[in-house]
């Protein structure tokens, strides 16, 4: 069986160091065993591991997601309707995530519309507005 070194790891799965124990603690990756000298030796399969934690913080998911994702891999008795309602959520979440940035974009078109950039600063409209509003 091939090990690897966690800079090696690392090197091979785009991530860094610190992110390989971060995720040990976390629970995303078994903590391997280690040398008599003290160093981790992963398997070849800890790479793809982390490739799928890496994919799937990019598609959005948090942490706890990956996790219950992982831990579908693992259960025997999990379906691809099981992996599917979670990515559903997902896009759903994305998608509030979205219209809530919308919102704050026309707010802030608005807030941009009032202010010429002339005014002096004790006066400008956009700070009013925050003030006001918050």
């Amino acid at each position: 069986m091939k090990v690897l070194t966690i800079g090696r790891l690392a090197s091979r799965a785009g991530v860094g160091v610190e992110t390989i124990r971060f995720y040990e603690r976390k629970g995303l990756l078994e903590p391997p065993p280690r040398t008599s000298s003290g160093y981790r030796q992963y398997p070849e399969e800890a790479v793809q591991r982390l490739l799928f934690i890496r994919r799937a913080k990019e598609l959005g998911f948090t942490l706890k997601e990956i996790g219950e994702l992982l831990a579908l891999c693992g259960n025997p008795r999990a379906t691809c309707a099981d992996v599917r309602q979670r990515a559903e959520q997902k896009r759903a979440d994305i998608d509030r995530r979205i219209q809530g940035l919308k919102k704050m974009r026309l707010a802030l078109d608005t807030l941009l519309a009032s202010c010429t950039g002339n005014a002096p600063f004790n006066e400008c409209p956009i700070l009013r507005a925050i003030a006001r509003d918050g």
